[in-house]
């Protein structure tokens, strides 16, 4: 770290809350309504963070990923998510007390996510009330999503942080991706989706295995 870590930037799903039992009822779902086969839980590590479009497209049959479809599908998992991402999403097991603890050092933080930016602005509203984040923003059409590093370096400059004064936390190669190219210090975390394998492959600098693991940089 050449310069001292001043603020940070997590991503949401996988990193602050475990959302992957809501994203794949809410998928199943819909593929079930199409006769569509559906797919276990735990397949969802890998098909979700990185938008609605590539979620539908990898959850389709290899034959049936025409736009069209991939389209129609990508409506009606957003329309089903929109009822039931609260059924049983939680904050993961740690991550209150690292965010009161944060708070208490008076460390800027912020969120960014790939889900559509309505889902993120009522997510983070309806599971992190307790908490001050100087920055929410999920994917919006004016802008690439992660890895593209704009959203992020926007972020950096509402906190008016250099990317380099920035820790980003997240779970995924899109995460580590994303904070490498904003210039930002990549920390993998282990409890979120992904493994320290992809992780580190896709430039970690360091993987934390709880959430207070995060404390020991600020």
């Amino acid at each position: 770290m050449a310069e001292k870590l001043r603020g940070i930037l997590f991503d949401m799903d996988g990193t602050l809350l475990n959302t992957l039992e809501d994203l794949a009822d809410s998928t199943n779902r819909s593929l079930a309504r199409l006769g569509l086969p559906v797919h276990p839980v735990e397949a969802y590590r890998y098909f979700v963070g990185d938008g609605m479009e590539n979620l539908a497209r990898r959850v389709l049959p290899a034959d049936r990923r025409d736009p069209r479809m991939v389209g129609e599908i990508a409506e009606a998992v957003s329309r089903e998510y929109a009822e039931h991402w609260a059924d049983k999403t939680r904050l993961y097991p740690g991550i209150p007390v690292l965010l009161d603890a944060l708070s208490a050092r008076k460390v800027p933080m912020a969120i960014l996510s790939n889900k559509p930016h309505a889902f993120t602005l009522a997510i983070a509203e309806h599971y992190f009330q307790r908490w001050t984040f100087a920055a929410v923003l999920g994917a919006r059409d004016t802008h690439p999503r992660k890895p593209d590093p704009s959203a992020a370096l926007e972020i950096s400059s509402a906190l008016a942080l250099p990317p380099a004064g920035m820790l980003y936390a997240g779970d995924t190669n899109t995460d580590m991706q994303t904070a490498s190219r904003a210039g930002m210090f990549p920390v993998g975390v282990l409890w979120g989706f992904r493994d320290r394998e992809e992780l580190l492959a896709n430039g970690a600098l360091v993987l934390a295995e709880q959430p207070e693991d995060l404390l020991r940089f600020f």
